[in-house]
């Protein structure tokens, strides 16, 4: 039977509105699946020719208005049913169904940058000799918990973020190359969760997105590529090359892989192909390191820092765990 006025409430009817279909608000509220599902606790179904309670309305109506919330979707006014009053019909729940299952990408808040990271992110020794070429490759791994808590970080708005500097100054090169890594800003990766960009605390993010980063000649920028888009092969998703003469080879570059459903691998190099300038050098300084836990570049070495920026849990409760983020440098 039809939801509809004037006709009796159907267990089929409301388990519709609940269930773990692509109508039904568990897809997104619950478990769902692929990249639908925050792991928020269960919508009850009701068993068939069961009487549909108003627990269970309330229970329905009031995860939809925080759905609502968490992806900052205009619903429907509506007052979730009370014990021992009639039941009537409310109106539009399907619309409103349907319009947070194309948003659940989307993400009002954010939390708390996470910096905590084992191994080390700083190449603290000197790199390269004289005009010889050289290259620092930076490597991590972010580990999540379980398949599904990773799919529930990436649905919910997780982020993860890579950051890149150095200061540390004593050769020809070291002064190029301090500008030129801070030209990179933050390089974002998002789930790409429905295929689209994602609005993130007032912020779009299109799967690959750089912030605050201008200049240098930007080569690469995967900006449809998300976790969702990522393979067991490695992708470029960023890469920025020098401008300043005779440096212009000189690049930076990181691909992503998904190294399996609970590993993201990160691999990023600062290549210099040396320099045929009379006189001057191509090597560099190392310098002090960016200790765990960091969110931001705080030592003077050569550094590619991996953060993460969990899901808010202002409106969800934290199903995805806690990632974490392995650094090595060689």
């Amino acid at each position: 039977m039809t939801y509809s006025l004037g006709e009796l409430i159907e267990a089929a009817d409301y388990n519709t509105f609940a269930g773990n279909t692509t109508a039904g608000l568990n897809r997104v509220w619950s478990s769902g699946s692929g990249d639908a599902g925050w792991g928020q606790t269960d919508i009850a179904t009701v068993s068939v020719a069961a009487t549909v309670t108003a627990t269970n309305w309330a229970t329905l109506v009031n995860n939809l208005a925080t759905t609502g919330t968490q992806t900052g979707t205009t619903l429907t006014s509506r007052t979730a049913p009370v014990t021992g009053n009639l039941i009537a019909i409310l109106a539009n729940v399907s619309t409103d169904i349907t319009s947070v299952t194309t948003n659940r990408g989307n993400a009002v808040a954010s939390g708390t940058e996470y910096g905590v990271f084992s191994g080390t992110t700083s190449k603290t020794t000197g790199t390269g000799s004289g005009q010889a070429a050289w290259t620092i490759t930076f490597t991590h791994t972010v580990t999540f918990p379980s398949a599904d808590q990773a799919r529930y970080f990436w649905n919910a708005g997780g982020i993860v973020r890579l950051k890149y500097g150095k200061s540390s100054t004593g050769t020809d090169a070291d002064a190029d190359w301090n500008t030129f890594s801070g030209l990179c800003g933050t390089i974002n990766l998002t789930g790409r969760v429905a295929g689209a960009a994602q609005t993130i605390a007032a912020q779009s993010y299109t799967g690959t997105t750089r912030l605050s980063g201008t200049g240098g000649t930007q080569t690469t920028l995967t900006t449809t590529t998300g976790w969702y888009n990522l393979t067991g092969s490695a992708t470029t998703i960023f890469q920025l090359n020098d401008t300043v003469s005779p440096y212009s080879t000189n690049f930076i570059r990181t691909q992503a892989t998904a190294t399996s459903s609970t590993v993201l691998t990160l691999s990023t190099v600062w290549s210099d192909d040396g320099t045929g300038t009379v006189g001057a050098t191509a090597n560099i300084t190392g310098g002090t390191a960016t200790a765990s836990p960091s969110t931001t570049i705080s030592g003077t070495a050569p550094t590619t820092l991996v953060t993460y920026i969990p899901p808010s849990t202002t409106s969800l409760t934290n199903s995805w765990g806690t990632p974490a983020i392995a650094a090595s440098v060689a």
